[in-house]
């Protein structure tokens, strides 16, 4: 199965599929890449692998130089399953119906099913992901699919004898199936009834056209409709799957592990792809499981506390996002980090960009950073996140502070990362890690300086009185200042040391109450001068 055939690790895994995708098909005008998510509730970053790894294939078939088209379908022609979390009981009257017919619990939006939609697409925006969408409500309800539909009832039974096929007989058993009786009640749609909205329905029979009669289980009633008037059917997934294959003229896919198994969705599909609709299933590749690290619960869209990639931009920089992704083969498992996780994975991702400048990367991780769309250029390197974590907060995130403070370390850095790292350094510190957070002390910490020497005190006092005399020191004077109080001349640096790390631990516990911080010059010239001077004040 082409899923799980190995993936040339000397290439991008991307361009990989792209040559089995010309390999496969030829000679094709327009190639078309897919991707689609049921709007059922958050469309989360677990389901963002669904189209990145498409849109990699996309950009990869470009550069081959073929036309391409990047396609995604909402799927909110399917029904409503059950009550998301955080969602009023009384929802569970729109069980059954579909995702676009059920009401928004949000004003702004038409539909349930339209948040969600909205959503994501605004952050594929914000990834510079353009996608062709497809709402599969509007293309049922203009007939864009009547001809297949009428195709798919009118082979009813050889679609039946394609699941019984993959169907064991113990599974025939435990369902209480009989084969014969199987093929004669199949049909290969869904009916929304007219009196309820709702697919609790059964077709009762087929009038080898356009008309069928099903029965409402709700209301009891039973009636016929020409679907091709009445746009309350649709195919089943199994069979809705290759037949938009068909008329979208799919080239290549992705899944995740659950589509991808032996006997699951795609290996079904391919066959009623093949012996129903007469196309060669599109090439597919199986991704697996993305992990959060950080927020403590199991991601689920339909509970309500799934991360969306939204929500993941509020962190990760576009690019940083991308490449997270496309850097890792579709079936690894991978963690996007909420917790100090995040650091490595910037720090990562610079290293990379440094790299990419010497060109002393691989060319697959070249292809990983340029699909992410990073661009090579002679500006100077990023601000590392540590950094934009630790001077944000002591400025107060002022970027003119924040670019004093570098300058007076002379450190140099792209002025935008400056400006967009310190954005996602204070989102990730003061919604994600709040204990993280450094910030003075209310009252002085009378039990701390109870633990103080005499010569400790002279030390602390000293600070103070310097601080109080010289309320313009620069940082670089107060880098002196705070490596001279404990110094003793009469003994090496490597001697001083120790006696320095202990005179900052001590100030750090009267500031802040803890035994290590941030630059201590820094945090003195940033921090408000009263608040330390009085807890300073000993």
């Amino acid at each position: 199965m082409e899923a799980n055939k190995k993936l040339d690790e000397t290439k991008h895994w991307a361009d990989t599929i792209a040559d089995k995708v010309i390999e496969k098909f030829p000679n094709e005008k327009i190639y078309t890449c897919a991707a689609g998510i049921s709007p059922s509730g958050v469309v989360h970053f677990g389901n963002f692998r669904d189209v990145i790894t498409s849109f990699a294939v996309a950009k990869k078939l470009k550069e081959k130089g073929k036309n391409v088209r990047f396609i995604f379908s909402w799927d909110e022609f399917d029904r409503l399953r059950k009550i998301p979390s955080g969602l009023n009981e009384s929802f569970a009257e729109h069980i059954g119906k579909p995702l676009s017919a059920v009401p928004s619990p949000e004003k702004e939006y038409a539909s349930y099913a339209e948040k969600f939609e909205k959503e994501f697409e605004n952050s594929m925006k914000k990834l510079g992901i353009e996608l062709e969408y497809r709402y599969q409500t509007k293309e049922y309800a203009l007939g864009k699919y009547d001809e297949q539909i009428v195709h798919a009832l009118k082979n009813r039974q050889k679609i039946a004898d394609v699941l019984l096929s993959f169907m064991t007989e113990k599974g025939k058993e435990d369902k209480n199936i009989n084969p014969e009786e199987y093929k004669q009640n199949y049909y290969p749609i869904s009916v929304y009834s007219k009196f309820t909205g709702k697919d609790n329905t059964k077709v009762l029979e087929y009038d080898s056209g356009t008309k069928i009669t099903y029965k409402c289980f709700d209301t009891g009633n039973t009636e016929t409709i020409d679907f091709t008037k009445d746009r309350i059917v649709k195919l089943s997934w199994k069979v809705d799957w290759p037949m938009r294959w068909k008329i979208e003229n799919v080239n290549f896919e992705p899944a995740g592990h659950d589509h991808a198994s032996p006997g699951s969705s795609f290996d079904v599909s391919s066959v009623i792809a093949k012996e129903i609709f007469n196309i060669l299933p599109p090439v597919f590749q199986e991704y697996n499981f993305v992990g959060i690290q950080g927020l403590g619960t199991k991601m689920s869209g339909s509970k309500g506390n799934a991360i969306s990639p939204q929500t993941l931009l509020e962190v990760y920089t576009p690019e940083l996002l991308k490449w997270i992704y496309l850097q890792k083969l579709p079936t690894q498992t991978f963690s996007i980090a909420f917790n100090s996780e995040i650091y490595k994975q910037y720090s990562e991702f610079d290293t990379n960009i440094e790299a990419l400048k010497n060109n002393t990367l691989e060319n697959w991780q070249k292809d990983s950073m340029n699909l992410s769309g990073v661009k090579v250029d002679n500006s100077l390197p990023p601000i590392p996140f540590r950094q934009a974590v630790s001077f944000g907060q002591i400025i107060q995130w002022d970027k003119n502070k924040l670019i004093q403070v570098l300058e007076s370390m002379d450190l140099k850095y792209d002025l935008e990362s400056i400006t967009t790292r310190t954005e996602k350094a204070r989102a990730w510190l003061e919604t994600y890690n709040k204990e993280e957070i450094i910030k003075l002390l209310e009252e002085k910490n009378t039990e701390y300086i109870k633990t103080l020497t005499e010569s400790k005190l002279e030390q602390v006092i000293k600070l103070r009185q310097e601080l109080l005399s010289n309320s313009k020191a620069t940082i670089k004077e107060l880098d002196l200042l705070v490596y001279s109080i404990p110094k003793d001349s009469s003994l090496s640096d490597q001697e001083n040391a120790p006696l320095q790390r202990s005179f900052f631990k001590d100030i750090y516990n009267l500031l802040i109450g803890k035994d290590t911080g941030p630059r201590l010059s820094t945090f003195l010239w940033a921090a408000d001068r009263e608040k330390i001077l009085e807890l300073l004040e000993i």
